[in-house]
C-alpha cells in the first residue's frame, strides 16, 4: 500500500521535523518547582539528572563524517522555499536542522525535554510566567550571539497568526508577552485566561530566529535565500525541486553539550526529490542515494527480492515504532455544503472496502485505524467510562446518542470489494439525509448533485482510491480522482479547495495545542491549518480544553478518549490504516547505537557512516 506519506503526511519522528515535532507532537508539561531546572517532563520525574553525560540511545564515541542521502519522511516531490515559518510556498525538507530551540526532546521518554539554548528554565511561584536562562556561548552560524532579544523577536514573529504558519502560531497563543530581562534572560508572561497547561514546554519548542537576519529579509515571502540559524547544520547546496544538501557546521556552538553528544554524526545530509515513486526506488537500487522508507506494502513485499539485499549490500528491515499512530484517512471538507450532514459522510464511508484493500493490495499488511489517537492508550474503546461520562454529560442534549454507546468503529466488509450489505446501508443513510436518486444519481435536498473529488498529487494512491470511486458510483454518487501538480496541490490544501483529501495527523503521547490546529474552530478558517475537515464545534473546543488542562496521565487519557468519541461520531473522515514499524531499505554503509530511541527512527540523529562497511561493498 502507499501510505499517506505519498500525500505529504505529517510524520513528526525525526530531527528533520523536530521543530514541528516539538511544536506539534511534544506536549510536555510538568509541575516545575519554582527554581531553575535543567529539563521538564509531563506528570513525572525526568529520566536524566542535571549533569548527565549523554542520552542513553547515542554512541558518544560515534565517528563524524560521510553523507546520508535519503528520501525525506514527508515524501514531498518538490520544493520552492527555505522559509519554514509561513504558509506560502512548498518548504524544503530538513529546514529544522538550521535552528536550535530553547529545549530539545529526549526520544527515549514519551514527554521530556532538556536545555539546549537555555541552560535552565524556571516557572514563577504563582505560575503566571516562565523564565529561561540562555547559555552565554550560544551563537548563530554567522558568529553573532543568541540573545534574549532574539528570543523575544522569535516569539513576536512566530506568534503572529497573520504572518506565521498555524503550526507555530497556535502553540503560542496563550502567551501574553515576552520580555528580555537581560541579554541572557527572557521571561514569558501568560494570558490570564490561558487554557494550555504546558506553556514552558511550548515556548521551549519554539525555533529561535536570528533577528538581524530576518529583519534584513522579508519574513512574509517564500524564497530560496539561505537562512541563518543556530542549529547543527547549514544549507550547502541545492537544486530546486531536485535536492537540498545540509552540511554539518564545524563551528556549531552546542556540539559538545550533553544533549548533543553522539548526535549529528553525518557531515552531510542530502534530501533527494523524485516525482515518481518507481523512479525513486530504481534510483535507490542503483545507489544514487542511500536510504529510503518504504510506504507501499506491495513494493515492500515484492520489489526488494534483489541481489543487493540477498548478498547483504543493502539492508531491508523494520524498525519498531512506539509512537501514537494518529489519524490517517480520507478527510471530508465540511466547509462544502454537500458534506455538512454527518449522515452523508457516514454513508460515503461504507463504500470504502478496507478488508478487500488489505487482502488484495496490502499483502495482508496493516491494521484498520479506528481512532484519532490510534496505537495509544488515549484511543476510546467500548462504552464511556464514568470519568469520560462526567466530561460528556454536560453536552448530552447536543451530542449524538451514539457518543454515549460503544465507541464508533468503521464497518467490516466481506472483503469482496463490493459488499452489497454495506452498500445498501450506505444508500439508506443517504436517503435518511434527504438524498434522492434522479436517474440513478444522488441529488441533495436542495437539488444540487452529490459528487466527490479525491485530490491527490502522487500516482501511487490511485490504485487504492479507484475501488472506492467505483463503489461510490455503485450507490449513485459520481466520484473521480484528480491528480495535480504538487505545487498546485499544496496551494489547494492550504486554502481548503478540495472535497476529500488524504492526510495523516499525529499527536504525541501527551497531546497539546496541536489539537486546536487539527480540530479547533478557530483553525477551521485559518489558511494552512491542519483542520482539514473544517470542524467548527464548540463542544469539540471545550473537550480540547479539557485535554490541555489535564494535570495527570489518567486525567489526560480520560479527556482525550472523550474527545475521540465525539470526533468519531462526527464522521469527518473515512479512517485508513496504520503500521507499527518503519520499513527501511538502505545501503549497508551505516552503523548505529545498540539502543534505538523508542519514539524516533534515530537515523539522522544517531547513526553514522561506517567506513569499513562502505569499503566492503565499494561505497
Amino acid at each position: 500500500m502507499t501510505s499517506s506519506a505519498a500525500q505529504n503526511v505529517l510524520r513528526p519522528r525525526s530531527r528533520v521535523l523536530s521543530l514541528a515535532t516539538l511544536a506539534l507532537a511534544v506536549s510536555i508539561s510538568s509541575p516545575l518547582a519554582a527554581a531553575p531546572s535543567h529539563g521538564v517532563s509531563a506528570f513525572g520525574e525526568l529520566k536524566y539528572p542535571k549533569d548527565f553525560a549523554h542520552f542513553a540511545y547515542v554512541n558518544p564515541e560515534a565517528p563524524k563524517g560521510g553523507r546520508l542521502s535519503m528520501i525525506g519522511t514527508a515524501a514531498r516531490t518538490t520544493f520552492d522555499s527555505f522559509n519554514e515559518f509561513i504558509v506560502k510556498g512548498v518548504r524544503a525538507q530538513g529546514l529544522a536542522l538550521l535552528y536550535d530551540t530553547l529545549l530539545t526532546r529526549a526520544w527515549d521518554e514519551p514527554d521530556a525535554a532538556y536545555g539546549l539554548l537555555a541552560r535552565a528554565v524556571e516557572r514563577a511561584p504563582d505560575d503566571k510566567s516562565v523564565t529561561f536562562y540562555l547559555r552565554k556561548d550560544a551563537r548563530f552560524a554567522d558568529g553573532k550571539p543568541v540573545t534574549a532579544a532574539d528570543v523575544v523577536f522569535s516569539f513576536e514573529t512566530l506568534s503572529d497568526p497573520i504572518k506565521a504558519h498555524p503550526i507555530y502560531a497556535t502553540p503560542l497563543r496563550d502567551i501574553a508577552s515576552a520580555e528580555a530581562v537581560d541579554p541572557q534572560t527572557v521571561r514569558f508572561t501568560y494570558k490570564p485566561d490561558r487554557q494550555t497547561r504546558d506553556l514552558p514546554q511550548r515556548v521551549g519548542a519554539m525555533p529561535i530566529l536570528a533577528s538581524h537576519w530576518v529583519k534584513a529579509n522579508d519574513f512574509t515571502k517564500s524564497g530560496l535565500n539561505k537562512p541563518v540559524g543556530s542549529g547543527p547544520y547549514e544549507i550547502a547546496d541545492f537544486k530546486q525541486g531536485r535536492y537540498v544538501t545540509y552540511r554539518r557546521r564545524a563551528d556549531y556552538w552546542a556540539a559538545d553539550l550533553n544533549v548533543n553528544r553522539g548526535r549529528w554524526n553525518f557531515e552531510e545530509l542530502r534530501y533527494e526529490y523524485f516525482r515518481d515513486r518507481n523512479a525513486e526506488l530504481e534510483a535507490l537500487k542503483s545507489g544514487e542515494f542511500l536510504l529510503r522508507e518504504e510506504f507501499t506494502s506491495r513494493t515492500w513485499a515484492t520489489a526488494y527480492d534483489i541481489a543487493q539485499v540477498r548478498d547483504g549490500r543493502m539492508i531491508k528491515e523494520e524498525l519498531p515504532d512506539l509512537s501514537p499512530s494518529g489519524s490517517q484517512g480520507f478527510f471530508f471538507n465540511t466547509r462544502k455544503k454537500k458534506f455538512s450532514d454527518p449522515r452523508i459522510r457516514e454513508a460515503l464511508g461504507y463504500a470504502f472496502d478496507f478488508e478487500w484493500t488489505r487482502k488484495t493490495l496490502f499483502f495482508g499488511a496493516y491494521e484498520r485505524t479506528h481512532s484519532y489517537f490510534e496505537n495509544s492508550s488515549m484511543r476510546a474503546d467500548g462504552p464511556p467510562s464514568p470519568a469520560e461520562l462526567k466530561l460528556l454529560e454536560p453536552y448530552r442534549n447536543k451530542l449524538p446518542a451514539r457518543v454515549f454507546e460503544t465507541a464508533i468503529v468503521p464497518p467490516v466488509s466481506n472483503a469482496s470489494g463490493a459488499d452489497r450489505t454495506l452498500l445498501r446501508k450506505s444508500r439508506k443513510l443517504l436517503k435518511d439525509a434527504g438524498v434522492t436518486f434522479d436517474s440513478g444519481k444522488a441529488t441533495l435536498p436542495d437539488g444540487t448533485p452529490l459528487d466527490v473529488e479525491f485530490l491527490i498529487f502522487a500516482q501511487g494512491f490511485e490504485r487504492i482510491i479507484a475501488p472506492f470511486v467505483q463503489n461510490l458510483k455503485r450507490i449513485g454518487v459520481p466520484a473521480k480522482i484528480s491528480r495535480i501538480d504538487p505545487t498546485a496541490y499544496e496551494l489547494r490544501k492550504q486554502t481548503f479547495d478540495y472535497d476529500v483529501i488524504v492526510q495523516r495527523l499525529v499527536s504525541s503521547s501527551v497531546p497539546g495545542p496541536e489539537l486546536r490546529n487539527f480540530f479547533g474552530s478557530e483553525a477551521a478558517g485559518q489558511n494552512g491549518s491542519f483542520n482539514l475537515s473544517g470542524i467548527r464545534d464548540p463542544i469539540v473546543d471545550a473537550l480540547i480544553s479539557n485535554v490541555l488542562k489535564a494535570t495527570g496521565r489518567s486525567e489526560l487519557e480520560t479527556a482525550t478518549r472523550a474527545l475521540d468519541r465525539v470526533l468519531r461520531a462526527g464522521f469527518y473522515w473515512v479512517p485508513n490504516w496504520f503500521n507499527k514499524t518503519h520499513r527501511m531499505a538502505y545501503w549497508n554503509v551505516f552503523s548505529r547505537p545498540a539502543i534505538k530511541p523508542a519514539f524516533n527512527r534515530g537515523i539522522i540523529q544517531t547513526w553514522w557512516r561506517d567506513d569499513e562497511k562502505a569499503a566492503r561493498i565499494g561505497k
